[in-house]
């Protein structure tokens, strides 16, 4: 048990306040605060770096509930066929590798900003904002990609029916609008 935490490392309490491990002796942690204050701790009230970071945060766990309720994942004021939506939405990833993840993420971004959680925004995961996007209905997925690429849902639907080369450009177009902010968003790892 003292294996996991060494001399000089940081701890953390359940309150988020951090410690340098000074000694471990049985299941005692003896500790130093950052203003110098001595304390000790028994093993399991304490939490390693890799612990504290990966804990589930009640915080967090609430944001992801709060995507799922927003509105925008509810309904849509345009007038979309269900069928065509499931069809652009399958073209555009065939055609863009990542932009629906890029899609899904920037709306939870948008969602958190409006919410004012704009701090949960370095936290959010793509694997998350994704699976809460996938749940909405196929036309609601297409308004929110047509607003991701600056363009019509309307001009998006004709796009599918008009074929390929067309719905490239205008993704392409969209794209264009966000600068370098997709190729990073590519980039990333998705967690």
């Amino acid at each position: 048990m003292s294996e996991r935490f060494k001399t000089g490392a940081t701890v953390y309490a359940k309150d988020g306040k951090s410690f340098v491990v000074e000694a471990v002796d049985g299941g005692t942690v003896y500790c130093s605060s950052e203003g110098g204050t001595e304390m000790e701790f028994p093993l399991a009230t304490l939490m390693t770096e890799a612990e504290w970071a990966s804990r589930a945060d009640g915080r967090r766990d609430a944001i992801y509930t709060k995507l799922r309720q927003s509105r925008v994942y509810a309904s849509t004021s345009h007038k979309l066929d269900s069928a065509v939506a499931t069809q652009l939405l399958t073209k555009a990833e065939r055609l863009t590798a990542g932009l629906i993840d890029f899609a899904a993420y920037r709306t939870a971004t948008r969602v958190l900003t409006d919410n004012h959680d704009q701090e949960q925004v370095a936290t959010l995961s793509i694997v998350k904002a994704r699976d809460i996007y996938d749940a909405a209905k196929p036309e609601v997925r297409a308004s929110l990609l047509a607003e991701v690429l600056l363009t019509e849902p309307a001009m998006l639907m004709k796009a599918v029916q008009l074929g390929d080369n067309v719905l490239r450009n205008l993704i392409d177009k969209g794209l264009a609008a966000h600068g370098n902010a997709f190729e990073d968003f590519c980039d990333r790892p998705r967690k």
